[in-house]
Formats: C-alpha cells, structure tokens, sequence
C-alpha cells in the first residue's frame, strides 16, 4: 500500500503538519518495501488550488491513503472519487516516526 503523510519537516522527527494542500513536507511511504520518500510540497505557497494540485501529484502516485491533521471542504470529494483513505490525527503531535512505526504495526 502506498501513503503519504502530511509533514512540518524532511526527517522521522519532524511532527505531523496539519495542513494537507500546504503542508511544508509530503512524506510517501511504501509499505511493502518500507521505503520513504520526503519530497517538499511545491504547491504551499499557492494563492488558490493548493490542495487540489496536491491531490493530482499523490494520485499520479498511486497513493490510497493520506494521514494529516486537516483536509480542505474542496478536497474531500475529489479525493472521495479516486478512492483515496484520509485518516485525520486527533493527536497532532505526532512525529513522523510515531506515524511510521503505527502503520508497519498494523500493514
């Protein structure tokens, strides 16, 4: 399965960024071959759109889950129609490690 989640840094210390369409970090992750990718968000600093460019790149991906803290009203149906997971953290605190180290417990 492939994921991605939303990231305030480019390392496994780095918390969990609430803002999906302009967090500062995608981090995707493999959970087959437990690979990690960290790749800065090119669209944060959009005026408008920010989420919905951030839905094409994951999709063009193959992403079928998404963990992060918020997700915009203009996100949730497309990401509905592609059949794509959103898990939204009640605990925001979270380090990408904890993340990791969650989902290898339960894939």
């Amino acid at each position: 399965m492939k994921i991605v989640i939303t990231s305030s840094g480019n390392n496994a210390n780095a918390k969990v960024d609430n803002h999906f369409g302009r967090c500062a970090f995608f981090v995707f992750y493999d959970t087959l071959t437990r690979g990690v990718e960290f790749l800065p968000n090119p669209f944060k600093e959009f005026e408008e759109g920010a989420g919905e460019a951030a839905v094409n790149l994951i999709a063009a991906r193959g992403i079928t889950k998404i963990v992060t803290g918020e997700l915009g009203v203009k996100v949730k149906p497309i990401l509905d129609s592609l059949k794509i997971q959103v898990i939204i953290l009640r605990h925001k605190e979270k380090s990408i490690e904890e993340i990791l180290n969650m989902l290898n417990h339960y894939a």
